[in-house]
């Protein structure tokens, strides 16, 4: 077992001089100097503390595809070179285990690039005798510990059991009495002596704050009356916003018989029809959390009125009714956040500011804000994009249009699949920014391709899809940026769209 232990301790420390040691060498094998094998040699040299590691080999992935030997480490005299270990490469991969030795081969990688090599000799001698020395040593340590604990451990129990006991009971009877005047007697140790006369002095502070309770709970009557009345004047305003987000719904049902005279206006129509079916239910859970609120303001207002309120009961009120204005506010928050998707999908996006940005900086802006949910969905991001590519155009549309897109995809495109894969693929020809975004999704129904950005088109109404997803895509790429989008209808499998609009290229 020791055995065993000392050379998975070798292995990992192994691992870990291998990873260190291959870090270190990524610049010698980058640089063109001619010197650099020799400082190479200097520098593990310097690195190398370790008494266990024999032997480093340094070998380079040369352009052509093959590995040349790069720069070297021996112990000392007594560990000669040898051979180079070029050939077992594949085999020394993991961790091969010799009679006194550990050898491995671990890749050195710049990115996705492979510079090179690095082959690591460990000695299994020395850290065996060491840990099987200290196992001993460790045993008998505990051993001698565990008897010195517990005679001493019983030593002061018999010594100090009766009086611990005692002082128990007195603490016992005054905290069944709950008279808190009462001190207990001095003791016979100075060490429970001291906790006596600090328990002493605990009891008259618990006295002191009990009073100074009785004196809060008073004032926080007075304040329950303020409270009360905030509490009113916000249900109050509550139930006037709902009221004219209501009135709203109202006015656009009324205009709903003319947005039909034309396609377009059919469009608008089933968009105002979307709309009063997402508001509602927001607004449906904020009257039902107000009722409730309302309800439980009523029994505090009886018990207050009763003078039978109990702390634990204003506590759970104020608990509940931070629930409730969480609840009412979360649900007019969304149907606030509707009502102006709504707005943005009808006007114009023409006043979005231009300035000069790097287009790869954006995008790593866009995949960090949804790094959460693209993880949970399991799904993997492909991006190709130019890392200097600068252009002067409007980066809250494309941020805008990029967020959608993969949001669409996560909530339809890979519903049901336990993996999914997007890619995005961006370049820059004739002054026009192209960017390709595709999916290995179920695809889009043949029934609604047609339509997909027409406004509320969606199939998952009933699920909390409000369909402006795509027509904002749609509007922000033909009006914001001046662009075309075009989805691709043959694949077998996924969508695909195109998206080109124009831009000025800026110096990086």
């Amino acid at each position: 077992m020791v055995d065993e232990q000392g050379d998975q301790t070798v292995a990992n420390e192994t691992r870990a001089w291998a990873s260190t040691l291959a870090s270190s060498s990524k610049r010698f094998l980058e640089s063109d100097n001619d010197n650099s094998q020799s400082k190479l040699k200097i520098e593990l040299e310097n690195l190398i503390t370790s008494p266990t590691i024999n032997r480093i080999h340094i070998y380079r992935s040369n352009e052509d595809g093959s590995i040349s030997f790069f720069s070297s480490y021996n112990k000392n005299h007594k560990y000669p070179a040898i051979s180079d270990k070029i050939s077992e490469i594949t085999t020394l991969s993991t961790i091969q285990h010799q009679k006194d030795h550990l050898e491995l081969i671990v890749k050195i990688k710049q990115g996705q690039h492979t510079l090179g090599y690095l082959f690591i000799q460990s000695s299994l001698l020395k850290k065996q005798r060491f840990i099987e020395k200290l196992a001993y040593v460790t045993v008998g340590f505990l051993i001698f510990t565990l008897i010195l604990a517990l005679g001493v451990s019983q030593w002061l129990f018999n010594k100090t059991n009766q009086p611990i006991v005692t002082l128990i009971e007195d603490i016992g009877q005054i905290s069944q009495s709950k008279n808190f005047s009462i001190q207990l007697a001095n003791q016979p140790y100075k060490e429970l002596d001291i906790l006596a006369k600090n328990v002493n002095v605990l009891l008259l502070r618990t006295e002191k704050h009990i009073n100074k309770l009785i004196d809060e709970h008073n004032h926080a009557l007075d304040k329950n009356q303020a409270l009360e009345d905030r509490l009113s004047a916000r249900t109050d305003a509550l139930k006037e916003s709902n009221q004219e987000l209501l009135s709203t719904l109202e006015k656009l049902h009324e205009f709903q018989g003319q947005l039909v005279e034309t396609e377009k206006m059919a469009s608008l129509g089933d968009m105002v029809a979307g709309i009063a079916h997402e508001v509602n239910t927001p607004i449906g859970l904020g009257v039902t959390a107000s009722s409730l609120l309302a309800d439980k303001l009523t029994e505090i207002k009886n018990a207050f009125e009763a003078k039978t309120l109990k702390s634990s009961q204003l506590k759970k009120f104020l608990n509940d009714s931070d629930e409730n204005v969480a609840i009412i506010f979360r649900n007019l928050e969304r149907a606030a956040k509707l009502i102006s998707s709504f707005k943005k999908v009808a006007v114009d996006q023409s006043s979005a500011e231009s300035r000069t940005f790097n287009v790869h900086g954006l995008l790593d802006e866009v995949l960090l804000t949804l790094s959460a949910k693209l993880e949970s969905a399991n799904v993997t991001l492909e991006l190709n994009c130019p890392d200097n590519l600068y252009i002067e155009s409007k980066p809250g549309p494309i941020n805008q249009i990029l967020i959608n897109l993969i949001l669409n995809s996560i909530y339809h495109a890979f519903e049901g699949l336990e993996h999914g894969t997007i890619s995005i693929n961006i370049m820059i020809l004739s002054d026009q920014l192209h960017i390709n975004y595709s999916d290995d999704g179920i695809g889009i129904d043949d029934s609604i391709k047609t339509k997909i950005f027409d406004p509320f088109t969606t199939t998952k109404r009933g699920s909390g899809g409000s369909g402006l997803g795509m027509h904002l895509v749609f509007n922000l790429v033909t009006q914001a940026l001046s662009g075309h989008i075009v989805l691709e209808e043959k694949l077998d499998q996924g969508v695909s769209f195109d998206i080109t609009f124009p831009v000025e290229l800026a110096a990086s």
